[in-house]
């Protein structure tokens, strides 16, 4: 296996010299964009988790705040697409498919189509990872300005030759994500004060969040605290047990509801929780990640470890707390006062007690 795999980087390096040397761009300054013709913006960011696409949202207001009269395209894996759905500074949306079986002759006459109409600046948010695929839909879309930083280069090239405007990364490690996504467009003088990540959820869905809540016979007129224990990152998650005593004290010590959810894959990991609590709690799990964040956003305050649901839940403004482990939440909590991460000194969730929790949750819900 590790033959084949230097044979294939062997020829993909090849390639991108190839490239590199045929299809580079000459770099030009930002002051040579032509601001007034700026009308078209394709935005790429194809290869990325829940969290670090929330956290680039930012991005699409910046751009519309500094070309007001322009339309702004967004193109992004099929389960991030939805987080961008009705968004008031998105015009519109495109999916794109990177494992080829999930290709249809209608589906690549549709990208195409999105792709080829006339882009006048292309910006590729290459903050996290650098994704070929991204830098190839930007060649393919024949906009004069490509936009992207001059970091994360592919092995064996000597620079981001796919893009003419390349914005400096900042070498400092503790800088916030949605600040080295708006890095990207500072470069062109794009920028916003509000570094918030933002997720619309409409009047329809919260509704019918409400109608779900009620079937559950959550009374909304009272406090409701939403716990979530799951995270994809085994390191990432705070102890079951933990949760469990959190919940008691809670249920103890504040007129509150509890509201427990989880992924579609941690069936087992949400049950655990549930046996471990002899008091009434309600629970459901969503498929949909828009029918998830329209209910988050009924609620008074969330409980979490660092994962993409906390990205989620900031996203449609409710406060959290997040208890964070390996991950430096200096540069990965949610922007804004209203997002609390509490970290141990040994950088382990297990570490973290029931009382920091709770002692942050019951500030939270105080303030709501």
């Amino acid at each position: 296996m590790k033959f084949w795999t230097r044979i294939e980087q062997f020829f993909k390096h090849r390639l991108l010299r190839f490239l590199e040397t045929f299809l580079g761009q000459s770099q030009i300054d930002p002051e040579q964009l032509d601001h007034v013709h700026i009308k078209n913006i394709l935005v790429i960011r194809t290869h990325d988790q829940l969290g670090d696409f929330l956290l680039s949202t930012p991005v699409f207001k910046a751009l519309k705040e500094k070309f007001s009269d322009s339309s702004i395209t967004v193109i992004a894996h099929a389960y991030t697409t939805p987080l961008v759905q009705n968004h008031p500074y998105v015009n519109a949306v495109l999916t794109f498919h990177e494992d080829f079986r999930n290709w249809s002759v209608p589906y690549a006459f549709y990208l195409f189509k999105g792709l080829y109409k006339k882009y006048d600046l292309v910006v590729v948010l290459n903050t996290v990872s650098h994704s070929l695929t991204s830098d190839l839909i930007a060649c393919f879309s024949r906009a004069p300005y490509v936009l992207g930083t001059d970091h994360l280069l592919f092995a064996g090239t000597r620079r981001n030759f796919f893009y003419n405007l390349v914005a400096p990364i900042y070498k400092e490690s503790a800088r916030h994500q949605s600040r080295r996504n708006l890095d990207i467009v500072n470069y062109i003088g794009a920028d916003t004060c509000d570094l918030h990540e933002y997720m619309y959820i409409t009047k329809q869905e919260r509704n019918a969040a409400q109608t779900i809540l009620n079937k559950l016979g959550i009374d909304l007129d009272k406090k409701i605290l939403a716990i979530h224990p799951g995270a994809g990152k085994i390191k990432n998650r705070w102890p079951v047990d933990n949760y469990a005593a959190l919940v008691g004290k809670c249920l103890d010590e504040m007129d509150v509801q509890i509201f427990i959810t989880w992924g579609p894959s941690e069936a087992g990991l949400g049950h655990s929780l549930l046996s471990r609590i002899d008091r009434k709690t309600y629970h459901a799990t969503f498929p949909c990640i828009r029918d998830l964040g329209a209910v988050l956003s009924l609620m008074d305050c969330f409980i979490c470890n660092d994962t993409g649901v906390m990205h989620l839940c900031a996203a449609v403004g409710t406060p959290l707390v997040s208890i964070f482990g390996p991950t430096d939440p200096s540069q990965w909590k949610p922007w804004g006062q209203e997002f609390v991460a509490v970290r141990s000194a040994s950088r382990n969730c297990a570490n973290v007690s029931v009382d920091v929790v709770y002692k942050e949750c019951k500030h939270l819900l105080k303030k709501s």
